[in-house]
């Protein structure tokens, strides 16, 4: 369990004030002309000792990716850094949170990490729901531009540095890096073909970093606090503190920052309250938002919440939206929900994507009532398999994760509701107690 002395988002429930005095009185914007002294290049080594992974999703060590950044950006070609705070991934609501009441150490964050990376400026992409949040935000930026952290002479240095919150329109595809920076651009969000990646050519054709806004906001005590102090936190490769988003079938669903790696039964325990009508009644987790396979109960429960202990289940950490399921779910009508998500939010550019998640969504939706052939399940499976890897971006992937995890744990209750439709068989509809399951 995550010491109190070592939380980094110190007002993640609002108790106190969000702006610019409660944030600088809780420690932020301290000496940071100071760790701009640090340097570019040795700032980028501390992110990379400290072992930070991208916490948007797909896990990338944060201080490599900036290191693919020009060392001398070129007059006419400045370089951007692109902060997504998009957050349309089912499940997950951490990043609204920091908006919400840590605002300012997203902006300490977004400076340190534009200097390291010899950015001009910043855009915060923010999710067009998220009105009261971008309003929010966009106050807090003018806090910093008032009081001097922001502007032609950041913090009292010659570092002239500007952020800008942009407003999206609500399309899940432009959480996907490439698709944000054609919808910044003021064109359709949808992905581009990479190489080139956006460290070459990325916002206006420039050199372009984008992060996920929870990477960017634990810069700042990184860089204060050392590498050491947050690498020695969770696992090796899983290091540092995380914010979880639990919700469904626990007693107290929230969001709470943790240690990497801490268990998914101390982490519901410790913070929810345990499962609701007790652990013999939890069904499957998924354990990363929507788009991240399944977990069935007994290989959930003493498993490491981080990226390669839920990498070693076939599943994956991903946002760390931790969505549970008690026996009450019905397990393949959930899943047919998440593809319809999924069928929905297709930008159509790519055929396996474009097609393969609308025939996904209405096979499933047949399974769900069992009015389907018994060969349709591994014919999903196949498709489901084409799609993956097969596009642009990973909207592909995330519509077939989903399927592939129920079928490999859940396929006897498909079958069971297709032998049922068919009148062959009397089956149960009930799957094993999670301590039978175990044995």
């Amino acid at each position: 369990m995550l010491a109190d002395s070592d939380r980094i988002f110190t007002n993640l429930y609002g108790e106190r004030d969000w702006g610019i005095e409660g944030a600088m009185a809780r420690g932020d914007w301290r000496d940071t002309a100071d760790l701009l002294a640090l340097g570019p290049d040795r700032l980028i080594d501390i992110v990379k000792a400290s072992g930070l992974r991208g916490r948007g999703g797909a896990g990338f060590p944060t201080g490599v990716k900036w290191g693919f950044m020009p060392k001398e950006p070129r007059p006419d070609r400045p370089s951007y850094l692109v902060i997504n705070a998009d957050e349309s991934e089912p499940g997950t609501c951490k990043d609204r949170e920091i908006i919400r009441h840590d605002p300012h150490k997203l902006l300490e964050g977004a400076l340190l990490a534009g200097y390291a990376m010899r950015a001009r400026a910043c855009y915060i992409y923010i999710r067009g729901e998220f009105v009261r949040e971008a309003e929010r935000l966009e106050a807090a930026v003018r806090q910093a531009y008032d009081r001097g952290f922001l502007g032609a002479k950041a913090c009292g240095t010659g570092y002239a540095y500007d952020v800008f919150v942009h407003r999206g329109a609500g399309a899940y595809i432009c959480g996907e890096e490439t698709a944000l920076i054609e919808s910044l651009e003021g064109k359709k969000g949808q992905p581009r073909l990479k190489p080139p990646f956006p460290a070459g050519v990325g916002l206006y054709g420039c050199p372009t970093t984008v992060n996920n806004v929870e990477s960017i906001a634990v810069i700042p005590t990184i860089v204060r606090r050392g590498a050491e102090w947050f690498a020695g936190i969770g696992r090796p490769n899983n290091t540092g503190t995380k914010l979880f988003c639990i919700s469904g079938h626990v007693e107290r669903p929230c969001t709470v920052e943790e240690a990497m790696g801490i268990s998914f039964r101390e982490l519901v325990e410790t913070h929810c309250g345990g499962i609701r009508g007790g652990w013999d009644n939890l069904l499957a987790v998924i354990p990363g938002g929507s788009s991240v396979p399944l977990v069935p109960a007994h290989e959930i429960i003493d498993a490491p919440m981080d990226f390669d202990g839920l990498r070693e289940l076939k599943s994956g950490l991903g946002t760390a939206a931790v969505i549970v399921m008690d026996r009450s779910t019905d397990i393949v009508k959930a899943i047919a929900r998440i593809s319809y998500f999924y069928k929905h939010e297709s930008c159509g550019q790519c055929t396996p994507c474009r097609e393969g998640t609308g025939w996904m969504w209405r096979v499933m939706n047949r399974l769900v009532t069992g009015d389907a052939e018994p060969h349709e399940i591994d014919l999903l499976l196949d498709v489901a398999g084409q799609v993956e890897g097969h596009t642009i971006c990973a909207l592909g992937d995330a519509a077939a994760w989903p399927i592939q995890g129920l079928i490999r744990h859940f396929r006897p209750e498909i079958e069971a509701r297709i032998a049922r439709r068919r009148g062959f068989v009397q089956v149960p509809d009930t799957v094993p107690p999670l301590a039978a399951a175990a044995e």
